[in-house]
C-alpha cells in the first residue's frame, strides 16, 4: 500500500541541511509537494492558499534560476539578493512562503498530536496563531472560509493513504522536518535583519 508521501518527488525529510544552510532546490521541490496536499482537502476554497504558496515558490525559484551559483542554499540566496538588489523579490517571497508553510505545518502537527481533533479545528487554531496577524481585513475572511471547508478528519487521512500507521509515522516525520527548517530560517531572518521575520 502507498501513501501520499510516496507520491511526492521530495519530502522535507530528504532536504539536505548543512552548516551552509538549507538546500534551495530540494526545499522548493518539497514545498511543491506540500502545495499538492491541499488537493486532498477537496475544496476550491483552499485555492487561495495554494496560489499564495505556489506564487512564492515561483519567486524563489526565479532567483535561483537567475543566480544558481549564489543561491545553492536559501540562506546564500537571501544574502546575495540582499547585497546586490534594491528590489528583493525572492527574499520577500521566501518570507511569505515560510509563513504559509508554518501555518500548514502547525495545523498538521496539531492534527497529528490530537487524534480526536477535526481538521477544521486544527487549521483554524493554526491560522489564529500564525497567518492571521499578517493578513489584512480583506484577506482574513477568505482564509476563514477555507478553514470551514476542511473535510472530515477521517476522510482526509484516508486520502493520505494506508495503512494508517504508516501515514501517521510519515506525517510525523514530515512535519517535524518542516518545522525544523522553518525555525532555522526564522532565526536566520531575524539575526540577519532581512525584513521582519516570518513570525514577527
Amino acid at each position: 500500500m502507498s501513501t501520499y508521501f510516496d507520491t511526492v518527488s521530495k519530502s522535507f525529510t530528504d532536504v539536505p541541511v548543512t552548516e551552509d544552510g538549507v538546500d534551495t532546490v530540494a526545499f522548493l521541490e518539497a514545498s511543491e509537494g506540500l502545495v499538492k496536499m491541499f488537493d486532498l482537502l477537496g475544496s476550491t476554497a483552499f485555492g487561495i492558499v495554494q496560489k499564495d504558496l505556489q506564487g512564492n515558490i515561483t519567486k524563489v525559484r526565479a532567483r535561483y534560476d537567475a543566480k544558481p551559483t549564489e543561491s545553492k542554499t536559501l540562506e546564500s540566496l537571501v544574502k546575495n539578493e540582499w547585497a546586490t538588489e534594491k528590489k528583493r523579490t525572492a527574499t520577500e517571497g521566501l518570507l511569505w512562503l515560510l509563513r504559509g508553510l508554518n501555518f500548514t505545518c502547525t495545523a498538521l502537527r496539531s492534527s497529528h498530536a490530537n487524534p480526536s481533533e477535526e481538521l477544521a479545528a486544527s487549521f483554524n487554531k493554526s491560522y489564529e496563531g500564525t497567518l492571521k496577524k499578517h493578513h489584512s481585513f480583506v484577506v482574513r475572511p477568505l482564509f476563514t472560509v477555507a478553514m470551514k471547508a476542511c473535510p472530515y478528519r477521517a476522510d482526509f487521512y484516508a486520502k493520505l493513504g494506508s495503512p494508517q500507521e504508516k501515514v501517521n509515522t510519515e506525517l510525523g516525520a514530515w512535519t517535524a522536518a518542516l518545522d525544523a527548517i522553518v525555525k532555522r530560517l526564522e532565526a536566520f531572518y531575524e539575526k540577519g535583519g532581512y525584513g521582519k521575520g516570518p513570525f514577527a
